[in-house]
């Protein structure tokens, strides 16, 4: 019995939508690998192609889809404020190493994301552990909570402006790249007209 051609037409955009997934997933992974080295140049290229390949086809990754829409202006807020927060947290580590006799406490605290995909998952851990001071520690997929360590902390508005670091990094990204059922997941509720003041 020959598949009708809806069938073939649904196999044909299913392998096509894979496809296209695996790809996005390639670059991110070879981008990664070059940040992670902190140059651009051939041979950090093509040994992001080359390890980026090795991981897509030894450690296969849960399908992840794109369900979202890029938003070149978010993206653009999203890169200067990532930029700006690299610089900053750079100087602090940097501060921090070089005061004499200064020991920095360090602290665990758990974020609990409000987009719980996978693909947010995975964007928020890899931001915030680019940025000098924070590390991911673990993920909790079932519940969408990042437990990260924190370097330098005096008190609990510390803790407090590291959760909101992370979840304002968790916004930006969904500005950039999420759906509107995400965006509106991340937006502050909206005040009624009636209650404004």
């Amino acid at each position: 019995m020959n598949a009708q051609p809806a069938d073939r037409g649904r196999d044909v955009r299913g392998r096509v939508v894979r496809w296209r997934d695996q790809l996005i997933a390639y670059g991110w992974l070879v981008l990664i690998w070059i940040l992670l080295w902190g140059d651009f140049s051939v041979g950090n290229l093509l040994g992001g192609l080359l390890v980026g390949g090795a991981v897509l086809v030894f450690f296969p990754l849960p399908p992840v889809t794109f369900g979202g829409r890029l938003r070149p202006g978010a993206l653009l807020v999203f890169a200067v404020s990532f930029a700006g927060e690299l610089v900053r947290a750079s100087l602090h580590v940097a501060w921090i190493a070089v005061r004499p006799g200064f020991r920095p406490r360090g602290a665990i605290i758990a974020v609990r994301l409000r987009v719980r995909t996978d693909l947010n998952l995975a964007l928020t851990a890899e931001v915030i552990s680019l940025v000098p001071g924070t590390l991911i520690i673990e993920v909790d997929r079932d519940s969408g909570t990042l437990y990260v360590h924190v370097l330098d902390v005096r008190g609990p508005q510390d803790l407090t402006a590291g959760r909101d670091r992370i979840l304002a990094v968790e916004q930006q990204l969904v500005r950039a790249v999420g759906s509107p059922a995400e965006l509106r997941l991340v937006q502050p509720d909206p005040v009624p007209k009636g209650d404004r003041s």
